[in-house]
Parts: C-alpha cells; sequence; structure tokens
C-alpha cells in the first residue's frame, strides 16, 4: 500500500511512474488493521477515502485489561474526529484498500502497475538509477530518475543498497487468526489487550464482517503446533465464540521493532516497512507507512519538475523518523506491557498502573506524536513543523476540497473571503492558539511557519528555491 499510495500522489502531481510489483495480484487476505484520522486524510488526497470508509468500522476505545478483566489502561475518543478531518481509528481491511489504490492509480494516465515484474538488479547513478526487472515478457530494463524501495520488511532495495536496520530490540512471536464474522452479538465491540501472563492475547475490530484474535506464543511452542485447528478452537473457547465466527487465516509472525540506519542512498529511497518495522500493538505500522509516502510526493515531485534542489530529499528522513522512533517506542511500551509472562511481575505491573490511572497519570486519548522540528520548516515561528489540522463544516465538507493539495498560505485577511463561511471559527480559533497573521502550509498538511503573509511567501519561496 505504500507504494500504490506515492504512485497515486506523484501521478496526481504530473509525476511520470512504473509501479514494479512482484506478485501476480494482491494479497486477498487481511494484515493491517487500522488506519488513523491523518492517514485517512492522505488517502482524501489519494482520491479513496470515502470508499475506504465504506467498507471500515470504528471503534470507541482501546482496553487493556489483566487476567481478572480489570481496567490497566483504558484509550477512549477513538471514534470522535481527529485533526485529520476522519474519525481517529478506522478497522479496515487491507486487501480493499489496496484495491480502491489500484483502481485510483488506474485512471492516471501518467502511471503504470505491472504486476509479476521482480526487480533484480540496479545501478544507482549520478544522473538516473537503471533497473533489471523480470517480467512475462523477458528482461526489460527501466531507466528512472528514482528509485523508491517501498517493497517490505525484507526489502531487497535496502539489502542491495547495503543499508542495515537498527534493532530496537523488541522481537516476539504471535499467532495471529482473522475470522469471518457471522454474529457480531457475541463479539466484543472494543479493542482488546489481555494482559494475562498466561496467554498474552489481542482482540480488535477489522473491516466490515471480519474480526482478528492475536496470541502471544510460548517457549516451546512451534508454528505448526499453534497453527493447528484444534489448538485454535482450545484458543478461541474462553471467547464463547463457536458458531459466530469461521477462520479466514492463521499466520504466525515475529513482531519486530526496527529501523533502517539510512533512508536514502542518492537515487535510492525507502518507504514503509522496507524503512522502518513496529510491533502492532499501537496500530501505526501501515500508517507510517502512508506517512512516508505524503512526505516523499510532494518532495519528489518539486525536484523531478525542477522547482527546487534535491537536496530536499535530504529532510525526509530527519523529518519522518524522529515520528516513526516515537511510534515505535509507543507500540513497544505498550506491547511489553502486553507480553509480561511473570505472574509476579503481573501483579507489580498491574499495582503500578491501577495506581497510575487513579491518579489520572495515564492516557486516556490516542497518543500526540511529535510535530516536525528540523528539515522544511521555518525555525523560529510559532507552529513550525506542527499538523495543520483539516477542520470539517457543518455540512460534513472538509477543508482541503477547498484549499487543495498544493503549497497553501491562509491569512487573517482571508477569513473574510465567502468561501471560507463553513471554516471561519475553527480557523480565526486556530490563529488565535497560534497567535499567527498568516500560516504557510506544506502539501503534506504540515506548518512550513506562521508570521505577516508577504514575508512568509518570500520565505517560502526562497527556501524552495535551494532545496531548504
Amino acid at each position: 500500500p505504500t507504494g500504490v499510495t506515492l504512485a497515486v500522489l506523484l501521478a496526481r502531481r504530473g509525476v511520470k511512474v512504473i509501479v514494479a510489483e512482484k506478485e501476480a495480484d494482491i494479497y486477498p487476505l487481511p494484515r493491517a488493521a487500522h488506519i488513523d484520522h491523518e492517514c485517512m486524510r492522505i488517502l482524501q488526497e489519494a482520491g479513496v477515502a470515502d470508499e475506504v470508509m465504506a467498507t471500515s468500522r470504528r471503534v470507541a476505545r482501546y482496553d487493556f485489561l489483566n487476567a481478572k478483566g480489570d481496567v490497566l489502561l483504558r484509550i477512549g475518543g477513538a471514534d470522535s474526529i481527529g485533526p485529520g478531518g476522519w474519525p481517529v481509528a478506522n478497522m479496515i481491511h487491507q486487501p480493499s484498500v489496496e484495491a480502491a489504490l489500484r483502481r485510483s492509480l488506474a485512471t492516471l494516465t501518467n502511471a503504470e502497475l505491472h504486476s509479476r515484474w521482480e526487480l533484480k538488479t540496479f545501478a544507482n547513478g549520478k544522473e538516473d538509477v537503471t533497473a533489471h526487472i523480470a517480467t512475462p515478457m523477458g528482461e526489460r530494463t527501466v531507466r528512472a530518475r528514482y528509485l523508491i524501495g517501498a517493497d517490505g520488511a525484507r526489502s531487497p532495495v535496502r539489502d542491495a543498497s547495503g543499508i542495515a536496520f537498527d534493532d530496537l530490540n523488541f522481537e516476539e512471536p504471535w499467532l495471529v487468526v482473522d475470522v469471518f464474522v457471522d454474529d457480531y452479538s457475541r463479539l466484543p465491540t472494543e479493542n482488546l489487550q489481555i494482559c494475562d501472563p498466561e496467554r498474552p492475547t489481542t482482540c480488535v475490530l477489522m473491516g466490515e464482517g471480519r474480526h482478528r484474535w492475536e496470541f502471544m506464543i510460548k517457549p516451546g511452542e512451534t508454528a505448526e503446533q499453534v497453527s493447528d485447528d484444534a489448538f485454535i478452537e482450545k484458543l478461541l473457547e474462553p471467547w464463547n465464540v463457536k458458531g459466530a465466527v469461521q477462520v479466514e487465516r492463521k499466520a504466525v509472525y515475529t513482531f519486530r521493532a526496527r529501523v533502517a540506519e539510512k533512508w536514502r542512498k542518492g537515487r535510492i529511497l525507502l518507504a514503509g516497512d522496507a524503512a522502518h518495522q513496529t510491533p502492532p500493538f499501537a496500530g501505526q505500522g501501515m500508517c507510517a507507512g502512508l506517512r512516508d509516502a505524503a512526505n516523499l510526493a510532494w518532495k519528489l515531485a518539486a525536484v523531478i519538475q525542477e522547482e527546487t534542489s534535491d537536496r530536499l530529499l535530504d529532510s525526509y528522513q530527519p523529518e519522518r523518523q524522529p515520528h516513526v522512533r516515537a511510534t515505535i517506542d509507543m507500540a513497544i511500551m505498550m506491547g511489553r506491557m502486553v507480553c509480561t509472562t511473570s505472574k509476579w511481575s503481573a501483579v507489580l505491573r498491574d499495582m503500578k498502573l491501577k495506581l497510575a490511572r487513579m491518579l489520572g497519570k495515564l492516557p486516556e486519548s490516542p497518543p500526540s506524536y511529535p510535530p516536525i522540528s528540523q528539515g522544511a520548516i521555518l525555525i523560529g515561528t510559532a507552529a513550525a513543523g506542527s499538523y495543520f489540522p483539516q477542520f470539517v463544516a457543518e455540512d460534513g465538507s472538509l477543508l482541503d476540497d477547498l484549499i487543495g493539495t498544493g503549497p497553501c498560505l491562509i491569512s487573517r485577511a482571508d477569513l473574510e473571503d465567502c468561501r471560507m463561511q463553513p471554516f471561519r471559527v475553527q480557523l480565526a480559533g486556530w490563529f488565535e492558539k497560534s497567535n499567527a497573521e498568516a500560516v504557510y502550509v506544506r502539501p503534506d498538511h504540515y506548518v512550513f511557519g506562521t508570521g505577516g503573509p508577504v514575508k512568509l511567501r518570500e520565505s517560502w519561496s526562497a527556501a524552495h528555491k535551494r532545496g531548504f
């Protein structure tokens, strides 16, 4: 999904794109389960948000329970509208999301997606990349300005580029069981983490018609053993769902936390799982890849269309990596809370968390992640690097549908424009809170800077020309 999203965003900006897809078709079984409000906004730009929302499901909260069913941590507000203008948490069916993205890509005349094209070798040249690709019709050579390795955790592009991983020391094997749902009345309506040292378990909603359980694999258990139908039936017994669900998929995964040391090497860039891997406990794996695509799309387009220097691409990793590491840290924290298998450690954990919850020291809403602190921003101005919200009007219209996807200068004076009427109060509140006369918003919805409109326009133009 990262690569196809990036291809759509680039093609919509007038960039010619080829997607080389090794597989014959979309992987048909569920994988990613969640997309947040910011990533729904990215899918909005890609033209597929409404289609994705039609088959996704909302959930009000995310509960961490101990073996007795006591609440250790409750994250609420997941069904509210987030700063991205969409519900905070959206439980999805990944193959449906990918199919919608491919349909969007197919409408763009300057984009091609070729199935059963496997990248074999490439040369990272000074002026371009030469890629040798195995296709059903024989070997094909493709020359391009840039090669983006959005080719997964085992990324051949990353390996061939000699880029190492920084291992963040989290590695746990889990059994994932996806099911079709015949009777929703017998399933939980919230996402659950069961912090039971006997068998840590996850239970979450998925896209329409589906549900998922994940079970931690104990030492000594094998993948073959836990994947046996009888073993899975026993694991599901406490949930009392026999006859209410049918198993669609069972798979053993090792949840890892790793970040590539370099995300750019000359004309090669990494995105998605090729650049970083996060445990699933914060639901940010696919989201991180979509954010990579949004960050890269406008920068690659500006460079390829010779509006700016290619050193703009050097801001990609410094901007994205702190956010990625923060989401991974959050996922590891949640994972270690869940993956405690010592009963005594679990008792101590429960006591600490219950006390912290009583004292109001635990988060009660989805976490916020750090703003951009360096890169293509006007450092020293209020709100620079922060996420600029997409306001929703009373009639349901969205701000991005008015201001578009290019860089955008909005000033207090613009609030008098009749077209801004539906968003006037919300924008005025943002200006007041940020103590700003005007804001320059980047194409990926992050704030370049604030200040006077003339000075802001000049600053953006000068920075953009030199590659920031």
